[in-house]
């Protein structure tokens, strides 16, 4: 059965296969030549000649049908891991007639879905017809396809003829960012690093409390606890404290180790770096990841483009860096006597390995991860 599929794909992909209307055409047709044969009657000879001329005719229209079709793929925008991919497809009728009895089909990689399938009824001439379908996500990465078929069985369905397009698609799917509350891991850091910057104090806390700078009047937006009351009853009209904004050593390095980690614990890995970065930034740090493919990045693009794409044990390319204190993510506890000073880290246990995890050294705070947890409690929890 898989050859004769297989050899019916390959008719089809270079000229066209028989339908099953067609071989019952073809069966009857042959079955009235042999009594024409036998009997010599010419209306036997008739209509086993039209019904091998219909079979001929329709067999040359089926592939000729799909050569003047053209097709366009439209951008395929990001999304976060658990949302839906918007992929649209395009196919345009330039030609003067109409094409029916058509099928296209988006060949998605295996790791996203099975291929997805379309049956179009007709396509006026000179004009497009647009698919839409929404793919689920279940997990982050860079998906890449380019191969579109589009058959056909016009005009009359005894024939079908398919035709393979090549039209690059490239989907990103974020990882989870979890909303956190508070993350002591990174709060902890930030005021160990801008205390050393600042010696009257945390610049996170002068932001919101003191060190006023100037007094300015009040504008739409700005935050009712930054306004001084005391100077706004003197001049009549609201006035805004403008604080010293210090952020000099408030920056912070997220590392994901390249090391070996099981699937689990390294997806967590990953969900746990974004949720970090988006936290440290909604507090207004100077925040930055490390990967070992990409280096030290800061946009926020870019960072969740290589949360996409990262892997365990990617090739490094731009090393680890050892002047500033990271957040180091990782399974292996023996990579924790290379971390700069003032570093932090979050250990996941590798539950297959079978050799006694390494002695934490608690000099050097973090939070050890056990996978039966939420990850978003944890990483709320108070450092060890």
């Amino acid at each position: 059965m898989n050859m004769i599929r297989r050899i019916g794909y390959w008719l089809e992909s270079r000229f066209c296969a028989p339908a099953y209307g067609g071989l019952v055409l073809a069966g009857i047709s042959i079955c009235f030549f042999g009594a024409a044969m036998n009997t010599m009657a010419g209306w036997l000879y008739v209509i086993s000649g039209l019904s091998f001329a219909l079979l001929g005719y329709t067999a040359f229209l089926s592939p000729k049908t799909l050569k003047g079709l053209q097709l366009q793929r439209k951008m395929i925008h990001p999304v976060t891991a658990g949302d839906d991919l918007t992929v649209e497809l395009e196919i345009l009728n330039p030609t003067k007639k109409p094409v029916s009895l058509l099928q296209i089909e988006d060949k998605l990689p295996f790791i996203l879905d099975k291929p997805q399938l379309h049956p179009i009824e007709t396509i006026s001439a000179q004009t497009s017809y647009s698919w839409v379908y929404y793919q689920p996500t279940e997990r982050r990465g860079i998906y890449r396809w380019q191969n579109v078929e589009l058959a056909t069985a016009a005009p009359l369905g005894l024939f079908w003829s398919r035709r393979q397009r090549q039209l690059n698609a490239i989907a990103i799917v974020y990882p989870k960012v979890l909303p956190l509350k508070s993350c002591p891991l990174v709060d902890d850091m930030g005021r160990e690093d801008s205390s050393k910057g600042q010696p009257r104090g945390n610049p996170l806390q002068t932001a919101s409390e003191g060190l006023t700078r100037s007094l300015r009047p009040y504008r739409i937006g700005d935050p009712l606890r930054l306004i001084h009351w005391r100077s706004s009853a003197r001049y009549g009209d609201l006035r805004v404290r403008e604080l010293e904004m210090l952020t000099s050593g408030q920056e912070i390095i997220i590392a994901i180790d390249n090391g070996e980690w099981e699937e689990n614990n390294f997806e967590a890995a990953v969900i746990a770096a974004a949720s970090m970065y988006f936290y440290a930034q909604k507090q207004q740090m100077q925040v930055q990841l490390w990967t070992a493919s990409t280096g030290v990045i800061s946009r926020k693009r870019d960072v969740l483009e290589a949360l996409a794409a990262i892997n365990p044990q990617d090739e490094v390319i731009k090393p680890q860096p050892t002047d500033k204190p990271l957040i180091w993510l990782t399974q292996n506890p023996a990579t924790f006597s290379s971390l700069p000073y003032s570093s932090r880290w979050m250990l996941w246990q590798n539950i297959s390995s079978s050799r006694p995890q390494a002695v934490i050294n608690r000099d050097t705070p973090g939070i050890v991860i056990d996978s039966e947890q939420p990850l978003q409690s944890l990483l709320q929890q108070p450092l060890n």
